[in-house]
């Protein structure tokens, strides 16, 4: 009975150590050298109002381009300047030719996290074909423990 004791033990603990080890890892990405898309960037005019969230996490790029349907669809591209996960929302604004706020329930904070350095694509598709442009907002999520 002790020599199984003997040989579970340490058998657990290595199997603990090697859970809590391959838990952390990073990701690897691998993507072609000459993409065959193209993305359609466009130029934005940032107002940065959290000092905080911008050390954190930039705005590396956008694109925007428009569904077979007519849908305007937007793609924005996040780095994490962190080495740590970060959590924050965001939310999309809809406007029509008018510049006129079109009012959607789908106008919502919606929560996300990105691990440390990594870059995270956030894809939005217009609720309605009238919508023409697009403001989009990020806010810092805050702990209330």
């Amino acid at each position: 009975m002790k020599m199984t004791t003997r040989a579970i033990v340490p058998a657990c603990l290595l199997a603990s150590t090697m859970f809590v080890f391959t838990s952390c890892t990073t990701v690897n990405t691998v993507e072609r050298a000459t993409p065959i898309g193209t993305k359609q960037m466009i130029a934005d005019k940032r107002v940065i109002t959290d000092d905080t969230l911008k050390r954190k996490i930039s705005i590396v790029g956008m694109n925007e381009g428009m569904t077979q349907g007519g849908f305007l669809q937007v793609q924005i591209e996040v780095l994490n300047q962190k080495n740590s996960m970060q959590t924050f929302s965001y939310r999309f604004e809809w406007f029509d030719m008018n510049g006129m706020l079109v009012d959607t329930p789908t106008s919502v904070w919606i929560p996300r996290q990105i691990e440390g350095q990594e870059t995270l694509t956030i894809t939005a598709v217009a609720p309605t074909t009238t919508a023409k442009d697009f403001r989009v907002k990020f806010m810092e999520n805050v702990r209330n423990d």
